[in-house]
């Protein structure tokens, strides 16, 4: 089957110091992977291993050093007039809800702003009320006219996940949704993203230091460490026979008190 979203060979490198002496930094180094569609990725590693910029530059956020990223086997596009495209197709929920909505606006107005800017010509109250309901803050009404500062993080990431559900995306990159919130509550989020999944047929890429939650989550595994691919494949397999020193480490380091919920 042909994969929905392909990575080849990407790197990226960060440059950083004064104009006569730089120091290059390579946050990615030729990092590739496909995606199919209804397939969950988990890609796990440690703060600073280069996942958020990978996740960054495939959502177009990003621009890459070296490589390229194909949505239905066609280069994405990094100009400016493209990447509006490009966000309808791929959408990122990030790891702090806390700093990715005003405070001081509306539910209202964080989730139905995206659909105004995606061309939604419907009742955006309507359908806002909708996506509420879908991500489990219901009754709807209760939460579109309250301001992002009345809402718990749990109810914030649920919000989040709307907005990016909204413009109707293939592929959501969820970069650590639930290492800001309680153990009970990221379970919930979890089990909401995998019943999205399914209602919705999305592909999923899920970035996370625990490899509990990869588990948990994923049908496949990249572990990465200092930028760079390190072990990859099943993820059951993974789980049960590490053939990388650094997948086992991280394997001791992640209790894992879930099974795998069963489709």
């Amino acid at each position: 089957m042909k994969p929905l979203l392909q990575v080849n060979h990407v790197s990226k490198a960060f440059e950083s110091g004064s104009f006569l002496k730089k120091t290059r930094h390579n946050a990615v180094k030729d990092v590739s992977f496909t995606l199919h569609k209804g397939e969950v990725l988990a890609i796990v590693g440690e703060s600073g291993c280069g996942k958020s910029t990978l996740a960054r530059m495939i959502v177009n956020l990003v621009d890459p050093t070296s490589g390229e990223i194909l949505l239905d086997g066609r280069a994405i596009s990094r100009k400016p007039r493209d990447r509006k495209a490009v966000a309808k197709e791929i959408q990122m929920i990030f790891q702090d809800p806390f700093e990715t909505m005003n405070p001081n606006h509306r539910i209202l107005d964080v989730i139905g702003r995206p659909l105004q800017l995606h061309g939604e010509r419907e009742d955006i109250r309507k359908r806002v009320l909708e996506l509420l309901q879908k991500v489990g803050l219901a009754p709807a009404e209760d939460y579109i006219d309250k301001y992002a500062s009345q809402l718990s993080g749990g109810q914030k990431q649920r919000v989040m996940i709307a907005r990016a559900l909204g413009i109707n995306p293939r592929v959501l990159v969820a970069d650590e949704p639930t290492s800001m919130l309680d153990v009970s509550i990221g379970i919930d989020i979890m089990n909401l993203m995998l019943d999205l999944k399914n209602d919705y047929e999305l592909s999923l890429i899920w970035i996370t230091h625990n490899l509990g939650s990869a588990r948990y989550m994923s049908d496949n595994i990249l572990i990465m460490y200092g930028g760079q691919v390190v072990e990859r494949g099943d993820t059951e397999q993974i789980i049960a026979n590490p053939q990388h020193a650094y997948t086992q480490t991280l394997l001791d380091a992640s209790p894992n008190p879930w099974r795998r919920r069963e489709e």
